[in-house]
């Protein structure tokens, strides 16, 4: 493990490579599906339960597509692709409450779970970035709306702004039946692949660890003091292992699933 660098990320590019913001990815999913509206949508409209590595990959090459530039050729097929997912994405939920995945506060709103899952990620590994950094990456995530329809000024001015609106937005968040029963759809993972189903009791601990308190409870992820000690015992076993690994090691997910959008093969 010489070959690496302990240098952390400093742009959305470098960021958006390392294999280490996956950690977040379970935390982000049940983070939007703790929003009402997109969780109705998503409970309705979605294969999650039946093939969650499909959602997964199709969620790293939008990620991938708006952020990386080699990806950028695909940009506009992602962009299209999603669109036509979205489209059908409406309704009324189980209370006679209208969701939409058109609604920009719910794009908004996926955007910043998939900023601050990554976020979260990168300052366990790395710690605290200069403002001048911290500001343009956060700036950057911007795009993940864009794509998705959202309206550019809709995306909070800067750290200070997401902050205050990130702390309002978990507030309002309501934990409901179907967030629950996607909760325990993809922590059971019944349909995806063996090494995936054993690997699940730790991506239920690490996506646990990075909920708000009161949304874990709501979503049935028990915690306590223990927990937490273990968390911090993982986290700086990463820590010290991870930054010391090659960068073609690290960006290996990222790389492979470049070269799908590069195929064409974004179906699969």
């Amino acid at each position: 493990m010489t070959g690496g660098s302990r240098r952390g990320p400093t742009t959305t590019v470098e960021l958006a490579r390392e294999a280490v913001v996956l950690a977040g990815a379970g935390t982000a999913i049940l983070l939007q599906v703790a929003h009402r509206p997109v969780g109705a949508g998503v409970a309705r409209h979605s294969d999650f339960a039946a093939d969650p590595l499909r959602r997964l990959r199709h969620t790293l090459q939008f990620v991938y597509a708006a952020v990386l530039p080699e990806a950028e050729p695909a940009r506009a097929r992602i962009a299209a692709r999603v669109g036509a997912a979205h489209a059908p994405v409406r309704g009324t939920d189980a209370a006679g409450r209208e969701y939409s995945a058109a609604d920009p506060q719910a794009q908004l709103w996926v955007a910043a779970t998939l900023y601050r899952a990554a976020e979260q990620s990168r300052r366990r590994i790395w710690g605290e970035l200069e403002p001048e950094d911290a500001e343009r990456i956060y700036r950057d995530y911007a795009v993940l709306g864009t794509l998705l329809g959202m309206p550019a000024a809709l995306w909070p001015s800067d750290r200070a702004a997401f902050e205050r609106y990130w702390a309002a937005a978990v507030v309002r968040l309501e934990v409901t039946e179907d967030a629950r029963a996607i909760t325990r759809d993809l922590f059971v993972a019944e349909h995806a692949p063996w090494w995936l189903r054993r690997l699940m009791p730790t991506v239920r601990f690490v996506t646990a660890g990075m909920l708000p308190a009161g949304i874990r409870a709501g979503l049935g992820l028990d915690w306590d003091g223990a927990d937490s000690r273990r968390e911090a015992r993982l986290w700086a076993a990463v820590r010290a292992v991870y930054p010391r690994l090659p960068p073609g090691v690290r960006q290996l997910p990222s790389r492979l699933v470049v070269r799908t959008l590069r195929a064409g093969t974004m179906q699969g």
